[in-house]
């Protein structure tokens, strides 16, 4: 038994903490957190690596709750051909002690040309063999903790810039908008949008053309409302939301959107197709705005835009009740009390 070769070996080195796409192949490797979504990414990129090193890599897979004792030790035992493998253990934070023992040996004397992946979500369970893990020199974390709402454009720009893609702020909040209740699916909303789109840049109009359906159905839909004056609409919206896990963020984001095309067109003259280059905008969302506009003042559009900022930073952690916050923007903006 041996640290996998090119290690160094220095007794007070401790496991490196590493993004989940920093991943990278080590006799240990801790998945911890509870964002299910990286974990699977992190060990899908590990399992991609080993095999891009050597295809005869062999793969063995347990749940940690339903451990047989001994599996590990059999897998993990040195072959005729010496074959890489990589042992991934799910569910170690409900391990049943004859895992956590073996796991511990392991760690204690790691085998060559062999990787345990541990996952594990919270809690103390099998704390030890975590401890242990965590003061040796042959392993690394992988920190798998869920995004914040104000987080998941970072996570959709660094999606796109994997992919030598770029991502607008516009454009990033229309999907974030459509696709905020599950990480998982707003990462394959990205992935698919750039198989499919053969733009460099992704733009708002690039997400509605594929999206929009998608798109109308949420955010951007209860904006329409709210700006349009249906107060009933809009706040019937906004709770049917809520109650299917729609975050607040995209909401203001997407009020804070059109408000921002209305105030760009606001007093501009020309067709609807000069101005967008002007304004940066698609011919469609300059018509749009102009008919949005109607009715409103500059000053209750100033005041409106002041509004949807100071929400914007109560639902991103200045206020304990962020959908109260969103209620409250919308009733007054539908209402016109600015």
């Amino acid at each position: 038994m041996a640290q996998r070769k090119g290690a160094a070996k220095t007794k007070s080195q401790k496991a490196t903490l590493v993004p989940w796409r920093e991943v990278r192949p080590a006799p240990i490797v801790l998945v911890s957190g509870a964002e299910d979504f990286f974990a699977r990414e992190a060990t899908s990129l590990l399992r991609t690596h080993l095999r891009t090193e050597d295809p005869s890599l062999e793969v063995h897979e347990f749940n940690a709750k339903e451990y047989v004792p001994g599996d590990l030790s059999t897998v993990v035992t040195p072959s005729l051909f010496n074959e890489p493998r990589l042992v991934v253990v799910d569910q170690v934070h409900e391990a049943v002690e004859g895992f956590i023992e073996e796991a511990l040996s392991f760690v204690a004397a790691p085998v060559d040309d062999t990787t345990l992946v541990l996952r594990h979500k919270s809690g103390n369970r099998g704390k030890k063999l975590l401890d242990a893990v965590r003061a040796s020199e042959f392993a690394i974390e992988v920190s798998c903790q869920p995004l914040k709402a104000n987080d998941l454009s970072g996570f959709l720009r660094d999606e796109f810039r994997m992919q030598q893609r770029r991502v607008d702020n516009d454009a990033a909040q229309a999907l974030i908008a459509a696709f905020n209740t599950s990480l998982e699916e707003l990462a394959a909303a990205a992935r698919q949008l750039m198989s499919i789109a053969p733009d460099t840049d992704i733009t708002a109009e690039i997400v509605n053309r594929y999206y929009g359906g998608r798109v109308e159905t949420t955010g951007f839909k209860i904006a329409d409302s709210t700006i349009a004056g249906r107060l009933a609409d809009a706040l019937m919206l906004v709770r049917a939301g809520f109650d299917t896990g729609l975050n607040p963020v995209p909401i203001v984001s997407a009020i804070a959107m059109k408000l921002r095309m209305m105030a760009k067109v606001s007093g501009l003259g020309g067709s609807d197709a000069q101005l967008a280059g002007q304004v940066g905008a698609a011919p469609w969302q300059v018509g749009q705005a102009r008919r949005e506009l109607r009715g409103w003042s500059d000053p209750e559009l100033g005041r409106a835009i002041r509004l949807t900022a100071e929400t914007d930073f109560m639902v991103k952690g200045g206020s304990r009740d962020a959908e109260f916050a969103v209620e409250r923007l919308v009733r007054r903006i539908a209402t016109r009390d600015l």
